[in-house]
């Protein structure tokens, strides 16, 4: 085996921001394929076939969610003992937690692992997530060699929870601006999709189903923006955001939106939905580093974000930013946007833009992962 091999490990491969991250880092040049594995705790996912296309071995070991399964993790020993990595880098809580463990239990020289959950807050994560991150907090200083954030945000939270502050290395998420980047053509394309003609206007909410992305606040904001905005149109996309999900649909009944809401649900294409968007908004209540925000910025598309994890480091000058939880504040800062018409916007893109070229690059940002697995494969090997 090659001494270089890097063991990734993952919790699942559906649909999120840390999947689409993962997939970006081990697509990206810089990294050699033919010296990754990939293992994931649970079955197949949702992403599966992209991940499984790009060559490298991807191993299952079809863990159900909160059911301990000792069997699965002797398996996860023996993969580690058969690939003889010499690193491992596990991506979310349970992997870490589990991944960390095996890890140490088959001799793998390095661990790194990888937050990217910007609070541990009661009310905004379930109860089993918030144990395994306090386990994963009192073995911070003796499994992992560094921890890798995505956000200073979710750094100081988790220091803060009694995580060791020494191995924390801040690498935040990266976009490929020849993918992400303005498309006059697929505006076109989306349009005529939703049956719409030229002269609607997009606002967007790309996120999956889930408390923290606040569906429900981003829904009453756009009740009041589609009062003073009849044009306007709101285009809904990710897992479970689609006409099956009852809550939601009681959401856009209640505030008589069902004319102007298009719920796509989980789309592979989510780099000609971007382009297509007037406005991206981000609703969170908490967040680390929300993907969305780097995309759309990539395509020129100016965002309204909520002031969670590093948000507004992210959009600083080129959009707008409101504290979370307030609609009101949501609904304002969408209308400031689309008030200010489409030679500002496409400024504010321009700036965007930009700013992921110069922060946020995924070549970048893949080279700064390389050289840290550098650093730790040649510290141990010397």
């Amino acid at each position: 085996m090659c001494s270089s091999r890097i063991c990734h490990v993952i919790t699942s491969l559906s649909q999120g921001g840390t999947e689409e991250m993962l997939f970006r880092l081990l697509s990206a040049n810089a990294l050699a394929r033919e010296d990754v594995v990939l293992i994931v705790l649970r079955k197949r996912g949702y992403m599966s076939d992209r991940f499984e296309n790009l060559g490298f071995p991807v191993r299952y070991l079809g863990m159900s969610p909160g059911v301990p399964d000792p069997f699965a993790f002797r398996h996860l020993i023996q993969l580690f003992q058969q690939y003889r990595p010499m690193l491992v880098q596990t991506w979310l809580y349970h992997a870490d937690l589990l991944g960390g463990l095996a890890a140490k239990m088959a001799g793998v020289p390095q661990v790194v692992w990888n937050i990217r959950q910007g609070n541990l807050d009661r009310d905004k994560n379930k109860r089993l997530t918030r144990w395994v991150a306090k386990a994963c907090g009192l073995l911070s200083t003796r499994l992992p060699d560094r921890i890798v954030c995505n956000s200073e945000n979710a750094a100081a939270a988790h220091q803060a929870a009694g995580y060791d502050a020494g191995r924390f290395v801040l690498i935040p998420n990266g976009f490929d601006l020849s993918c992400y980047q303005p498309d006059p053509d697929a505006r076109l394309s989306v349009l005529a999709e939703l049956g719409l003609d030229a002269t609607a206007t997009l606002v967007g909410l790309i996120a999956r189903f889930d408390v923290q992305k606040d569906h429900h606040g981003f829904v009453q904001a756009a009740k009041v923006v589609a009062a003073a905005r009849p044009e306007v149109r709101f285009v809904l996309a990710g897992t479970a955001v689609d006409g099956e999900n009852p809550g939601l649909c009681g959401w856009i009944r209640e505030a008589g939106l069902q004319d102007r809401v298009h719920l796509l649900g989980p789309r592979q294409d989510i780099a000609r939905l971007m382009p297509a968007l007037d406005v991206l908004v981000s609703s969170s209540i908490g967040e680390s580093f929300p993907n969305v925000l780097g995309e759309a910025m990539a395509c020129g598309v100016p965002c309204v974000a909520t002031d969670v994890g590093d948000s507004a480091r992210i959009v600083a000058d080129t959009g707008i930013v409101v504290a979370p939880g307030r609609p009101d504040l949501l609904a304002q800062g969408i209308l400031e946007l689309l008030d200010a018409g489409p030679e500002r916007r496409a400024a504010l893109g321009a700036a965007a833009r930009e700013r992921v070229r110069t922060h946020y690059a995924m070549d970048a940002v893949a080279e700064r992962y390389q050289q840290l697995y550098r650093d730790l494969i040649e510290r141990k090997v010397a």
